[in-house]
């Protein structure tokens, strides 16, 4: 796809008017920063108006050997050269099905507390290709309540781990506890493809080694209604534990 029909799309789906300011903010993360170990994950905020990255961690450079500088100069534009080009159309059709859900389905006073996941594979700069995953959390809205600003942490993982393009949004509960409200998977079939929202919500938190009676508080169901999930996930999935629920996982981390 031209890079050109991508940036056309990607506006189309982040159109917003208003200019938000988060220097403040942007200091803030800085500091954190300069306190975060080096490992496989590194974070950004990005900005959907003007096609820009405000920052960009250190850890970018251990986890995909590219310079943030060159990321801060030429924005999106470079990102987006690096995605596998199989990759880019259900990556753009996912961006727009959860905008779409957003503005449709989510009320304005709680799109603040939304979390969207999505993945892609990219180009280090070995040239090799490597899974991303990416959390992005919205910082700031334009007058209609559209998210233009977020907090994006990504985590890389060997390209060799097959995954299918998924993406979700979850809402931060008032117990602080996510539950997954929209899940779509545009790649192959998934083996996971026919649990439901609340299923991933409980899987999620077994593999926190989090109780039924936790699971319960965190997701405001009795600790009934959480082993019947439990007994219908490990039917669905025709696994015998939650400890082969989590080996699982480990194989197939883009269905929750």
């Amino acid at each position: 796809m031209n890079y050109q029909n991508i940036e056309k799309i990607y506006q189309d789906i982040f159109s917003s008017y208003a200019h938000p300011e988060l220097d403040t903010h942007i200091k803030k993360i800085m500091e954190l920063d300069e306190y975060l170990p080096y490992s496989s994950t590194f974070f950004c905020i990005t900005n959907t108006q003007n096609l820009t990255f405000e920052f960009v961690s250190k850890n970018m450079k251990a986890c995909l050997g590219l310079d943030k500088n060159v990321l801060l100069n030429e924005g999106m534009r470079n990102f987006w050269s690096r995605i596998h080009p199989e990759d880019i159309e259900l990556w753009l059709k996912g961006l727009n099905d959860l905008m779409v859900y957003t503005l449709e389905d989510i009320p304005l006073n709680k799109r603040y507390r939304m979390s969207y996941t999505w993945n892609y594979r990219f180009k280090n700069e070995q040239d090799d290709y490597v899974n991303i995953i990416q959390n992005t959390t919205p910082l700031e809205f334009d007058a209609e309540m559209k998210p233009i600003m977020g907090l994006a942490h990504y985590t890389v993982m060997d390209a060799q781990v097959k995954m299918p393009i998924t993406v979700s949004a979850k809402l931060l509960n008032d117990q602080n506890e996510y539950e997954t409200k929209f899940f779509n998977n545009y790649s192959q079939s998934l083996l996971t493809d026919g649990l439901s929202n609340r299923e991933r919500d409980v899987i999620r938190l077994l593999t926190l080694n989090k109780s039924s009676k936790e699971i319960a508080d965190s997701l405001y169901i009795s600790p009934n209604t959480v082993d019947t999930h439990r007994r219908n996930i490990l039917k669905k999935l025709n696994i015998s534990s939650t400890g082969e629920l989590v080996g699982m996982l480990k194989i197939n981390i883009g269905f929750i």
